[in-house]
């Protein structure tokens, strides 16, 4: 019998040796992740993510930017569009005179919610020959007659 619980013995002594064994290296684990956790972040790694950031911008305002300009166009001639049926009426009912967007916004025709000023930060223009009414604004470069003007409607007629 002392035999056996000699068996026991060892088995218990080479578990406890496996479980202190354990401890030890997850001691050694723990202390790593410490070490790792504070030690923080170089700077390097600081470079690399903004440097992908930077990639990740880049390549959303190739595709974003011409998409806003042609959105500001667009968003241009559907105002003019909208100004110069107002611009007719107005014109219809006030023979020989020619309005302007802030006076047709003075005088209701227009909605007080209304902008008259293009995306650019330029006022629209209104141009009333005879018989014809041209709203115009002078486009992204902020000048008058360069081709980047945006008429309503688009041909002015000959006379």
């Amino acid at each position: 019998m002392p035999t056996h619980f000699r068996a026991d013995s060892i088995a218990c002594n080479e578990n406890e040796e496996d479980v202190k064994r354990e401890e030890k290296m997850d001691r050694k684990k723990i202390m790593r992740l410490r070490r790792a956790l504070s030690r923080g972040v170089t700077l390097v790694e600081i470079l690399i993510v903004l440097a992908i950031v930077g990639l990740i911008a880049g390549g959303i305002a190739v595709y974003a930017v011409p998409k806003f300009q042609q959105a500001q166009k667009d968003s241009t001639r559907n105002n003019l569009k909208a100004l110069h049926a107002v611009a007719e009426a107005w014109r219809a009912n006030h023979a020989n005179e020619c309005p302007t967007p802030q006076r047709l916004k003075d005088e209701k025709e227009l909605s007080a919610a209304s902008d008259v000023n293009d995306p650019w930060a330029n006022p629209y223009k209104i141009q009333c020959d005879d018989d014809s009414t041209t709203v115009y604004s002078f486009g992204p470069d902020k000048k008058e007659g360069t081709q980047d003007d945006i008429r309503f409607p688009e041909t002015t007629p000959r006379q």
